[in-house]
């Protein structure tokens, strides 16, 4: 397997208040996992910056020029109660959009199988018109749309791990079946959405985990609502919302995985992408907010992504 991890320091220039979980602590501890011997042969790349088109793949123009309006030009300014921009925060969420769309290139092209994107900030809560829970704009949906009107890509399935559910991205394709999205996150929880019964247009699968439930009640809903909606599908490219505060160790939630969890789902995904999307996976940094937890399940799943 052919790896690449698009990363650019832009992304570190991204900053929030003091305290605040989603910070650039998160990529340097990551970095540091990174420096391991086994990631020797781990091609890294700068992502690029993207442009206003591409957000406008996924949400209107008014919510482009909200966020635009919203970066200040000094100090922090705040969308909602948490989620806030400081100046480089629009040149960061850009160049999220533009690792995501290099990383599709990139599969498409041949020049990779898969695709590791290190930025910040997330993406998977942004809904087509609204900016929330630390997201800006909804890199997934723009890699898929991106997928589509670039290759052509016809069956694309996005897979969300993170506890928190993806509801910006099943906001944009709640009535769009080109799209598959699946998610497994803690329920309730932030946001309040992904309910069994949330279903668009027959293709959104949720499977919602109660607290405190762990690795043996993921990896069932995983084989039994994901893995099973995915060989329906049979997508030709997979994009992971890759969040890892479903970790044990993560302060915001209690589903308690460890990071063989990561690497055994992220082996499923490879397995369904090897079936019918000729190896195409590209995924994307979403949570994960202790420091420790997100180093070592981000790091096993890039791992694993290396080996196939």
């Amino acid at each position: 397997m052919t790896t690449i991890l698009f990363e650019n320091p832009i992304f570190l220039e991204h900053q929030v208040p003091e305290g605040h979980p989603e910070r650039p602590d998160r990529l340097r501890a990551l970095n540091l996992a990174l420096e391991h011997d086994r990631f020797a042969e781990l091609k890294r790349e700068k992502a690029p910056q993207g442009n206003e088109y591409l957000v406008l793949l996924a949400h209107p123009e008014e919510h482009l020029r909200t966020v635009m309006s919203v970066i200040p030009e000094e100090g922090i300014n705040s969308f909602e109660a948490d989620t806030h921009a400081s100046p480089a925060s629009l040149q960061a969420a850009l160049t999220g959009i533009g690792g995501a769309t290099a990383a599709v290139d990139a599969v498409f092209t041949g020049k990779a199988d898969n695709v590791f994107v290190a930025s910040r900030p997330p993406g998977h809560h942004a809904e087509k018109n609204k900016a929330m829970g630390f997201c800006f704009f909804n890199n997934a949906a723009i890699a898929a749309r991106y997928a589509q009107q670039t290759y052509g890509a016809e069956r694309v399935a996005i897979v969300d791990w993170d506890v928190h559910h993806g509801n910006g991205t099943q906001d944009i394709f709640w009535d769009d079946p080109s799209v598959l999205f699946c998610s497994t996150h803690q329920m309730p929880l932030y946001p309040g959405t992904g309910a069994k019964d949330e279903t668009g247009a027959g293709n959104i699968v949720n499977a919602p985990l109660s607290p405190d439930t762990g690795s043996d009640h993921f990896r069932e809903a995983f084989k039994s609502r994901v893995l099973t909606a995915l060989d329906n599908f049979r997508p030709d490219f997979v994009i992971i919302s890759a969040g890892f505060d479903a970790h044990y160790r993560d302060p915001l939630a209690q589903i308690n995985l460890v990071a063989d969890d990561f690497d055994w789902a992220t082996g499923r995904l490879l397995d369904v992408a090897g079936k019918s999307a000729n190896n195409r996976v590209v995924s994307l940094l979403e949570g994960g907010y202790d420091l420790q937890g997100l180093a070592e399940s981000a790091g096993t799943h890039i791992y694993r992504l290396m080996r196939g």
